[in-house]
């Protein structure tokens, strides 16, 4: 068909649908007998868009045909690029080749150290640095923007007004690429974006003057780069060339589309390309811009009068222009109609958090797919919120096709990789060692179940405080596992662990980040062998680290091991894992790139909030806002507009929804300005836009019948499982909660520390105590007590930062200790007994335990003493009997249940290592005994009360009858590990009168 003369422009509107309604009618336009449209040539921006247009075609052919060749013109933001039609092996002999963007931002990072000297941050605050410096540099080539005019004059007299960090880092940034730029020459290379800018010229003066024979399209292309622009300009002149746009208001007022600003045209009075009123957010403005740079007026755009299968009414599109109109002509919404702000097929949806908004949004899902054909799409910049309900999706068996793709860093391959960088960060901590062996990819195969068996005993046998780093506390605990059965196993299985893991920490003072990334890559393969990178997030991994390390080969940089995690981390996580075909055929999810050109029935856009719908804008770190505009580069607000143009692409479906949530996982957050303009807009409308229907499923979906508290546990058991022996510790819990003792010393339950845990007080006793039995065996020594005490902190499991803050507290408590015995013994006191067990048979029950010391006094009776970390039990509390534990193992001593030990004790202390009360000094003694201004127990009395008490006890709880409730007093203890079983939270509100359970 003849085609008219002149530049020859198009735009789909949002309501037709682009993709669709592109194929409608190109199929038609280029068509002929011979071929069919297999002589068309359609340059789009990505590779997705590629996918989303031959889908298009699939559905709109009725039938087979040969499809258009299509080229790519690449998309930065999605890391793309040129298709092989811009980029021929012809272009290499006038056009030199890009360089290695991988290798460019190593070097970039050690010229940035070099010119910042002393200031140079770490090595992951560098290479962030070098990332942002690349990326601003690829902006000005994009731009067509050089060297030589960020060193101009007009440039120099606005950087000399600014502050001095942001003169030192234009400074820096210029310097920086300068060497940058003076390599790359000598190397006979260029950057990319310099290549594509030379690609496209290429091709515009091979077009222009050599119009090809067959037609050429650009469809869907809205960056608006100047050398891409006059590639589009010269596509729209030819024979029978076209440029497709999308969704280019041409309904907008003429007085509007002025108020957008200059858009790129510079203007007399002083030249620059941007006002500072421009409306950079609205979503027409870089459309606005690429018309400019094409040198074509709006006027000249014609629309493309053909829709695709899921249009939406043609007074949508009028609804969407007033919605964004610019701030000074928003004021005639006051005076538009309500035909003009209705959005029919538009529905708002508020929820209460992300969690309720997935699933609302994946329930709206579900009953779209109810209707035969229908497609469904989700568009959102947050991937955690499509994390959510791809995975709410599974519930009715659905796997969505996100097409978004997954960071690396959440993948499984990648996950092995960083685990290992943090082993080597770490130096083998537990938590990441653990984590690591017990990765999904370690051993996948028939050995894995043994492999897992021998992760799960490490696992117990690490629990508590973080041992010290590196493998030999961590070989001395497996080697002590091995002693207690199955050995030969454990240690072979502990050899292998240890020959993989040893070359990770053998680090030194750095090592160049290739043999750094080797040693990973290793490492990694010797625990999962080809399962690391059989699949597809192993491929990209393998593909990941085979170019780092032939980039970093020639790199200069070294890398401590605790800087290595960030800095892979920070790499991988601008890299997604695209998922392969597969996913249900009528459901997508998209991110805001991945949706454009794409078509469904029903669009749902979810996290409309602040700061990621549109994302907050982010300022260059080198290069002020003044000096960008000046240079002629949109600033940050520009990516706001094509956010916005994205939300009214996607509120041309035939219904959509936009959906937020009133707070985040932190705090409350704003909606999106988005949503707000649509609810000001609508107006007395709203309402009848909202959706609630969702929310409320959501809400009940999980919802179960309503379950009663728990009561008050009080188990009864049998006489034969009461029958059991009184450890001298266990006899307070018992009085003061029977559960605790019914679950620890009935049920044998025993709580097991975290691992990496903060050391306890139960810990720092064990220490103690070690100590001071050491030093009273050896003979208790002058200053011989604080030598022991180093000893045993250094063979104690426990983290160097751990010794050394509890170190001076606990030497000081030792001094008062060694000083304290000293004194004693001048007065004829003397020790005879430490940490010595013994036991009696009292009222029928065995009574068992330890005591700390006992000690012979100059009358040749006996003196308990019982060690303290902390404060010791109240006067009042031994009073009252929930302290009974000196009492009774003095009744021990008065039965001569501890071995070698003969008289009668008639004299009993706490000593505490904890700091003195009103004082700065660390130990002191104190008896249980009633004082003038203290209430208690008589010295006399005591071994009486507490016989009384301990036969009591046995006579409610091991020989009788009485049920073991739960906390009986509840004041009495600062932890109980036994909390949850009895579920305290769900009835101890409710008082202690509240149903009694058994």
């Amino acid at each position: 068909m003849a085609e008219r003369p002149g530049p020859r422009v198009y735009s789909i509107a949002a309501h037709r649908g682009f993709a669709d309604a592109l194929v409608a009618g190109l199929i038609p336009r280029y068509a002929d007998r011979d071929l069919g449209l297999a002589r068309l040539t359609l340059l789009l921006p990505s590779r997705r868009a590629e996918r989303i247009v031959t889908e298009a075609f699939v559905r709109l052919s009725g039938g087979g045909m040969l499809l258009p060749r299509m080229a790519v013109v690449g998309d930065l933001d999605l890391d793309e690029t040129l298709g092989a039609l811009l980029d021929p092996l012809g272009a290499g002999a006038e056009i030199p080749p890009a360089c290695d963007p991988v290798r460019r931002w190593l070097r970039l990072a050690e010229l940035l150290g070099e010119a910042m000297g002393s200031q140079t941050p770490r090595p992951p605050g560098l290479l962030r640095l070098a990332h942002e410096a690349a990326r601003t540099m690829d902006r000005l080539t994009v731009e067509g923007i050089g060297l030589d005019d960020l060193l101009g004059d007009r440039v120099a007299g606005i950087v000399g007004d600014l502050a001095d960090h942001w003169r030192e880092s234009s400074r820096l940034f210029a310097t920086v690429q300068a060497h940058w730029l003076s390599e790359l020459a000598a190397r006979g290379e260029i950057d990319p974006p310099e290549r594509r800018n030379r690609l496209f010229a290429h091709a515009a003066r091979r077009w222009a003057q050599n119009p090809p024979a067959d037609p050429v399209v650009a469809a869907g292309i809205t960056s608006a780069s100047p050398e891409l622009a006059r590639l589009l300009r010269v596509v729209s002149e030819l024979p029978r060339g076209a440029v497709i746009l999308p969704d280019l208001d041409l309904s907008l007022d003429a007085e509007v589309w002025d108020l957008l600003g200059r858009a790129g045209k510079p203007c007399d009075d002083d030249g620059a390309h941007f006002g500072e009123r421009d409306a950079v957010t609205h979503p027409q403005y870089h459309l606005k811009l690429l018309l400019n740079r094409m040198g074509i007026s709006r006027d000249e755009v014609e629309p493309w009068h053909r829709a695709g299968l899921a249009a939406a009414p043609s007074e949508r599109s009028h609804a969407i222009s007033n919605l964004f109109l610019p701030a000074a002509a928003s004021a005639r919404w006051v005076d538009l109609p309500a035909r003009a702000r209705r959005l029919s097929g538009i529905r708002l949806m508020e929820s209460a958090h992300p969690g309720e908004e997935a699933q609302a949004i994946a329930i709206l899902v579900r009953q779209a797919l109810e209707e035969p054909g229908r497609r469904v799409a989700v568009v959102t910049p947050d991937r955690g919120l499509a994390g959510r309900v791809v995975a709410h999706l599974r519930r009715w068996g659905i796997e969505a096709d996100d097409s978004a793709g997954l960071p690396m860093p959440q993948t499984a391959a990648g996950r092995v990789l960083l685990g290992l960088a943090e082993v080597a960060a770490q130096q083998a901590a537990p938590v990441p060692l653990l984590g690591l062996l017990a990765h999904p990819l370690v051993r996948a195969g028939e050995a894995r179940a043994e492999w897992l068996d021998r992760v799960r005993a490490m696992d117990i046998a690490l629990r508590g405080p973080r041992p010290a780093p590196g493998l030999a506390p961590l070989r001395a605990a497996m080697e002590k596992l091995a002693r207690r059965g199955d050995g030969e196993r454990i240690a072979a299985w502990w050899s292998e662990v240890e020959a993989v893991i040893l070359p990770l920490l053998d680090w030194n003072d750095g090592l160049p980040l290739s043999e750094a990334i080797g040693r990973l890559a290793a490492a990694g393969e010797a625990l999962c062998g080809e399962a690391l990178w059989g699949n597809a997030d192993g491929r990209a991994l393998a593909a990941f680290v085979e170019e780092l390390r032939l980039a970093a080969a020639s790199s200069q940089l070294r890398f401590a091991a605790a800087d290595l995690p960030a800095v892979l981390r920070d790499a991988m996580d601008r890299l997604a894992v695209r998922p392969p075909w597969g996913g249900h055929p009528r459901v997508a999810i998209y991110g805001l790139l991945e949706a454009r050109m794409s078509r469904a029935d029903l669009v749902i856009c979810g996290g409309l909030v602040e700061g990621v719908w549109p994302a907050a804008p982010g300022a260059e770190p080198l290069l002020p806002p003044a000096v960008l505009r000046a240079l002629g580069v949109p600033g940050g607000e520009f990516r706001i507009g094509l956010a916005a143009h994205d939300l009214a692409a996607a509120l041309g479906a035939p219904e959509a929804v936009l959906s937020w949530a009133r707070r985040d996982e932190g705090a409350p957050v704003i909606p999106s300005r988005f949503v707000l303009r649509i609810e000001a807009m609508l107006g007395e409308l709203a309402e009848a836009h909202r959706e609630a229907e969702a929310v409320l499923l959501a809400r009940g979906i999980d919802r179960s019948a309503r379950v009663l508290p728990a009561s008050r546990p009080r188990p009864k058991p049998d006489l034969e499982q009461r029958d059991v022996a009184l450890a001298v510790t266990a006899i307070d819990r018992l009085l003061g909660d029977p559960y605790q003792f019914y679950a620890n010393a009935i049920l044998r339950l025993r709580v097991l520390d975290p691992l990496d845990a903060e050391p306890t007080a139960a810990w720092k006793g064990t220490v103690v105590h070690r100590v001071l039995e050491r030093w009273h065996k050896a003979g208790g020594g002058a200053g011989e007590l604080l030598a022991l005490a180093g000893e045993e902190l250094a063979a104690m499991r426990a983290h160097p930062l751990v010794r050394t803050l509890w170190w001076p507290r606990l030497a000081r408590a030792l001094e008062w200790v060694d000083a304290e015995i000293a004194a004693l013994g001048a007065e004829g006191r003397r020790v005879i007994a430490s940490e010595v067990k013994g036991e009696m048979l009292f009222a029928g029950v065995r009574v068992h335990g330890r005591a700390d010391r006992i000690d012979r006094l100059a009358d040749g009776t006996l003196a308990v003493v019982d060690y303290k970390t902390g404060s010791p039990p109240s006067r009042r509390r031994v009073a009252e009997g929930y302290a009974l534990q000196l009492g009774v193992v003095g009744l021990i001593a008065a039965a001569d249940g501890f071995p070698g030990v003969v008289g009668d004790p008639e004299w009993f202390e706490y000593w505490s290592l904890a700091k003195r009360p009103r004082s700065s000094e660390f130990g002191y003694a104190l008896s249980p005994f009633a004082t003038d201004r203290a209430p208690g127990l008589a010295r006399e009395d005591f071994l009486s009360e507490t016989a009384h008490r301990l036969e009591e006890a046995i006579a409610r709880f091991i020989k009788g009858d009485e049920p073991f409730s739960a906390s009986l007093q509840p004041d009495l203890y600062g932890y109980n590990d036994y909390d949850q079983l009895m579920r305290l939270d769900e009835w101890q509100a409710l008082g202690s009168k509240a149903g009694e359970g058994a």
